[in-house]
């Protein structure tokens, strides 16, 4: 078997394939002839020794093996694709390209304005972000699929060289006509008889609040589980619950009319995200200097902020 051969075309029609179960569509969404599309499936089952269709009345079906071959033909042309991306980007006159993985927190409070800012300086620097749980980007980092992360200060970062980003403040938000709706501030044992709307399981928002319940002697009552900051909005705007978030996530136009933002007086609701990275010496240039400025951005301890 010799799969230096096989071409990019093939396994694009394999995919559409895929996608259409059906040959003739895959053939006119790949511009070629029907008769042209059987045969190059019919060379790619020659090459990879495997029967990757069966045929059948109606359209097509995937054997085992093309579905195995179709997922890794998948990868190839993701690849392929970033690579295409990455020459557009060298020749466009991009010098370096840094890959930054952060946590919800981050993305939504603060790193839109702190990139901007930054790009601004350094226009020939291209950063690709993704947004993950916290203790997820502290692996990234380690296994080396991140340059740099984001994550919350009550994760575990044995091997992580970090640095103080940015403080966030959390606030108890509650529905607007809530009993608790006329605090100012408010620790969380006052709030423990309460439902609550939180995030899913693996954020380190929700270990931090059920740990403090904990603290207090109680468990946290969640009725509803989301993904996202303003799934929780929206669920305890509809009164299923409370919620515990930091206060810039809050949409503004929804504070003081649909929902109260009362300020957590606990010593762990002022919190810090942290910037790290596994090795600094083995950074780019780029990775470097964007790492150096995000850890320079932080302001020191911060007063409770009034609501």
């Amino acid at each position: 078997m010799n799969l230096l051969h096989v071409d990019l075309l093939s396994l694009r029609l394999l995919l559409l394939v895929v996608d259409t179960r059906n040959l003739t569509q895959a053939a006119r969404l790949a511009n070629m002839s029907l008769s042209a599309a059987s045969k190059r499936l019919a060379e790619l089952e020659r090459q990879t020794e495997c029967a990757l269709l069966e045929r059948l009345p109606r359209g097509v079906e995937l054997t085992a093996a093309g579905r195995g071959i179709a997922e890794h033909a998948r990868h190839i042309l993701d690849g392929v694709n970033r690579m295409a991306c990455d020459a557009n980007d060298f020749a466009a006159g991009v010098r370096g390209h840094v890959r930054l993985t952060a946590n919800t927190s981050a993305v939504i409070q603060f790193l839109p304005q702190d990139l901007a800012h930054y790009l601004a300086s350094n226009p020939h620097v291209r950063i690709g972000m993704d947004e993950a749980l916290s203790d997820d980007i502290v692996q990234a980092l380690l296994h080396g699929t991140a340059d740099i992360g984001i994550f919350a200060d009550n994760v575990a970062a044995e091997g992580i060289h970090k640095r103080c980003y940015r403080r966030d403040q959390l606030v108890l938000l509650v529905p607007s006509g809530h009993a608790l709706a006329g605090h100012r501030r408010i620790r969380l044992a006052q709030a423990l008889d309460y439902e609550f709307v939180a995030l899913n399981q693996g954020s380190s928002l929700l270990r931090r609040v059920s740990e403090a319940a904990l603290a207090d002697g109680k468990l946290l009552k969640v009725r509803i589980q989301v993904s996202s900051f303003d799934g929780i909005c929206r669920m305890i705007e509809a009164g299923l619950g409370i919620g515990v978030l930091p206060l810039a996530s809050v949409r503004a136009e929804l504070l003081g009319q649909q929902l109260q933002a009362i300020v957590l007086e606990d010593p762990w609701a002022l919190r810090t995200l942290y910037v790290g990275v596994a090795e600094q010496a083995s950074l780019s240039p780029e990775a470097t200097r964007l790492f150096e400025y995000l850890g320079s951005l932080d302001g020191g301890d911060q007063p409770l902020m009034a609501v």
